[in-house]
């Protein structure tokens, strides 16, 4: 019996913790001024993931393997949920581009200032794959939108400056440099680009 309730009370609180972890990825967002910034991909899914298997640990008449299941699979989407979350922690702007169909694409991104201007930092594929370099698009940041042009940079120890740069500047980032989740220094695929205005 004790046994029973003690699991039963393990639920519920792993399931409002849950639930709690896949609100606080859209609600998260919220403290950024300007247009909201919908979760997608990875973040989105762990979200939708989080707040389903919360729903499935509160429903009183589960089955029990299906408890058991979603412990099991819990840490799957937390992973992204918590990442989600904290990225968002700290200043984020973003980026308007264009996919392979032409569809607007909002791309979540660190920004660092230099004396030559903004600076965002990315994968080099992911710049490439969206042709950001020498494009007109519109940011988001601190509310307010305006035409930015970007220009990747050419030479390394540029993009190792910025790099260097948003680690320092991000907690997130060097929390999850010190658990190799993020790269503390920046690798040949890794991008910067400024942020002319148009």
């Amino acid at each position: 019996m004790s046994e029973a309730r003690s699991l039963s009370i393990f639920h519920i609180v792993l399931g409002v913790l849950l639930i709690a972890t896949g609100i606080a990825v859209f609600a998260i967002r919220l403290q950024h001024d300007g247009t909201y910034a919908m979760p997608h991909g990875g973040p989105l899914l762990g979200a939708i993931g989080v707040l389903v298997l919360g729903g499935i640990l509160l429903w009183k008449g589960k089955p029990r393997v299906l408890g058991w299941i979603a412990i099991l699979i819990s840490p799957v989407a937390l992973f992204p949920s918590i990442y989600s979350i904290m990225g968002e922690w700290e200043e984020v702007v973003s980026l308007y581009a264009k996919d392979a169909d032409g569809q607007v694409v909002d791309l979540r991104l660190w920004i660092v200032d230099r004396d030559d201007g903004e600076w965002v930092g990315m994968p080099r594929d992911k710049a490439l794959h969206f042709k950001l370099h020498g494009s007109e698009l519109e940011l988001l940041r601190a509310g307010e939108k305006r035409c930015v042009v970007p220009m990747m940079a050419e030479d390394f120890s540029t993009v190792r400056e910025i790099h260097t740069m948003k680690v320092e500047k991000y907690a997130v980032a060097q929390l999850a440099g010190s658990i190799g989740m993020y790269p503390l220094e920046a690798t040949e695929s890794t991008a910067a680009l400024r942020l002319d205005p148009c």
